[in-house]
């Protein structure tokens, strides 16, 4: 059995429809029905007459068409895929349970299809040490994982263990070292790891607090010890008084909350005569707290370690110079590999 990194998206456009449908799926909707298709050559061919290759180099025709061929032809019952999720900060695992199927009706960049049983959709990133983390960021659309024993580590944070780390011999691939990695992704879970290390309990509460004052917030951190559902109070306007008037409530766990927490934040909402509130879960969140979050879009709002990398990113500048020295951060400009689908 192998394991498959297969996105669903540049973006991650594909991800919610590939995870409610239960399928991997890749864009490409240049092509037509691969079913019939024997061979690599047999797309190349249907590839290189398309306007993303007549004018592009031949490395990334060649390119595209070992993804393609590895989406239809490689991927077995049995093996594992993964989905590193843009939209929020987590990772999806799954099942190959079927073979390649071609669904015209489906949406744009969803229409190349494989059956999958998904068998965690929502694996904080934090729960894979950081060797697997570099492998699932590979700058491609598919991509077999190998090294470091992936696919016995995967499987055992599929079943709900933790990773176990790297055993005495490691798997190398030499073709997975040549994929270019997604640097941004990496450098993001570098930050990642310095916030758990540098803030954790009550100061993961002081640094949301930052991030809410760099954004125009006058805020109240609550001291530690029993909050009433409650671990910051922010308003706008010099005094705090302004509109909207937000509570927060922060959570440090290693795993995703769940809807009690959500309807604690709501409730102290009402006890605090907030207008609005902000669930900050660093592990993330279920499924049914972003489904019920939906339905109160203008109410509440949900950050995960992707939200908060993301705002201080933004942020930076803003925030204080002791936090800046707890995070010391430098941009950098690089050119940005050549993208596919």
């Amino acid at each position: 059995m192998a394991v498959w990194m297969v996105r669903a998206g540049k973006i991650g456009e594909s991800e919610e429809f590939a995870l409610e449908n239960d399928v991997a799926v890749i864009g490409w909707d240049e092509l037509p029905d691969l079913s019939s298709v024997q061979s690599r050559e047999g797309i190349k061919a249907l590839l290189a007459p398309t306007p993303h290759y007549v004018d592009s180099k031949p490395q990334r025709l060649a390119k595209d068409t070992g993804q393609v061929w590895a989406f239809k032809e490689s991927i077995h019952v049995g093996d594992l895929i993964v989905l590193p999720l843009k939209t929020r900060y987590a990772i999806a695992i799954g099942k190959a349970v079927g073979p390649y199927t071609y669904r015209g009706g489906n949406p744009s960049g969803a229409k190349h299809t494989r059956p999958v049983e998904w068998l965690r959709k929502d694996v904080p990133r934090s729960s894979f040490q950081q060797d697997v983390l570099y492998s699932l960021g590979a700058y491609t659309t598919v991509c077999q994982i190998q090294r470091n024993q992936a696919e016995n580590r995967i499987r055992a944070v599929s079943r709900g263990e933790q990773d176990p780390g790297l055993g005495p011999q490691p798997e190398i691939s030499t073709d997975e070292q040549q994929v270019p990695q997604d640097l941004e992704e990496f450098a993001a879970d570098q930050i990642r790891s310095r916030i758990a290390t540098r803030f954790c309990g009550h100061e993961f509460a002081r640094l949301i607090g930052a991030l809410l004052d760099a954004q125009g917030y006058q805020t109240h951190v609550s001291s530690p010890g029993p909050d009433g559902g409650v671990d910051i109070i922010a308003g706008r306007e010099p005094m705090g008084f302004g509109l909207p008037r937000l509570c927060v409530q922060v959570k440090s766990n290693d795993q995703p909350v769940g809807v009690d927490v959500l309807h604690q934040l709501q409730g102290a909402m009402g006890n605090f005569g907030a207008d609005q509130g902000l669930l900050v879960s660093w592990s993330g969140f279920k499924q049914t707290v972003r489904n019920e979050a939906r339905q109160h879009f203008f109410k509440v709002r949900l950050w995960d370690a992707g939200d908060i990398v993301r705002t201080l990113i933004e942020q930076y500048d803003g925030l204080p110079k002791d936090i800046q020295a707890e995070l010391p951060l430098k941009r950098i400009w690089i050119i940005v590999p050549e993208e596919t689908e």
